[in-house]
């Protein structure tokens, strides 16, 4: 144990996972949240994902996240992911909701006042856990892809981004927890295994064995909800994500935190396929968890978040 400014590192830990598209609702038959098979999740909540569980026990928050933040239409990823990473309200600052990528205007101050770069700066080990390949870019570089607001986070606050090598090594995950999806459209990972959601849940939780902050994103959640993964996409994108949560729990250790938080809704409403606005679940496991229960907004995160491992290392 050691303290760099004011900060006590090496104690506590904390690792987010970022899912996109799942909003906290009452448990219903519209509702996949209350009918899938997730007993991880049921274990630890006493129920399903759903607006019946919000509250506080000891070391476990669920509360809910207002998406909307005061601006009419759909809540989407583009400037929510923004709010979520920045601490501020990307929506209004952009005038509307922008669906997929960050708006361009608001791109240069996610980079400078992220959630990664501010912890960083108080000399804490960032670990962005997701897997980047060179199609990735190689997608980017022909502007078939645009950066997304965890990537320019990541650059801004000069985090290493993981590779095919560090996936084969169990030091990253793919985006879709298994692998399975990533093997499917970048021929270099078909020659890695896919795993399982529990291995990847373990790989999560050894990760914070070495980093203070580790941040993990998946987009499963909202493809799933937007009917793009078939039939049974959206049980399957619920059944993994169970999985990790399990593996996280099993491999974890005393001092170590797990928050899960949204950006939007969609996967909790499976009369449609466009987004809702529903609030975003924040789960939160460990120690942590009651310094985070005055949290209401999603534009309120990353600070709450700060705050919350300032109020630990005293």
């Amino acid at each position: 144990m050691y303290t760099v400014d004011g900060w006590t590192t090496r104690t506590m830990t904390l690792t987010f996972v970022f899912l996109d598209g799942i909003g906290l609702a009452p448990a219903s038959a519209d509702n996949p949240l209350a009918q899938a098979p997730m007993p991880a999740v049921h274990r630890l909540l006493g129920g399903p994902l759903t607006s019946e569980q919000i509250g506080y026990r000891d070391h476990l928050l669920l509360t809910a996240l207002d998406t909307c933040l005061g601006v009419d239409g759909l809540p989407q990823s583009g400037t929510n992911h923004v709010a979520l990473l920045a601490g501020i309200n990307a929506p209004a600052l952009h005038g509307r909701h922008q669906p997929h990528f960050p708006p361009v205007a608001l791109r240069p101050l996610l980079a400078e006042r992220s959630l990664f770069r501010r912890i960083r700066e108080r000399g804490l080990r960032i670990a962005f856990a997701n897997v980047f390949t060179n199609g990735y870019w190689q997608a980017v570089a022909s502007r078939r892809l645009r950066r997304s607001a965890s990537v320019i986070a990541a650059e801004g606050a000069g985090i290493d981004l993981r590779t095919l090598a560090d996936l084969k090594q169990g030091r990253a995950l793919s985006w879709d927890i298994t692998g399975e999806g990533l093997a499917t459209c970048d021929p270099e990972a078909a020659t890695i295994e896919p795993i399982s959601p529990q291995l990847a849940g373990e790989r999560l939780a050894h990760l914070a064995t070495e980093y203070e902050f580790v941040f993990f994103e998946s987009f499963l959640p909202d493809l799933a909800g937007h009917g793009r993964l078939g039939t049974h996409g959206v049980r399957e994108a619920l059944t993994r994500i169970d999985g990790l949560i399990a593996g996280w729990l099993d491999a974890r250790r005393q001092q170590d935190n797990l928050l899960i938080t949204s950006d939007h809704g969609n996967i909790e409403q499976a009369s449609t396929t466009t987004h809702t606005t529903a609030p975003a679940p924040l789960l939160v496991i460990g120690p942590l968890a009651r310094h985070l229960h005055h949290v209401r907004r999603i534009d309120e995160v990353a600070d709450a978040i700060l705050q919350a491992l300032s109020a630990m290392s005293q």
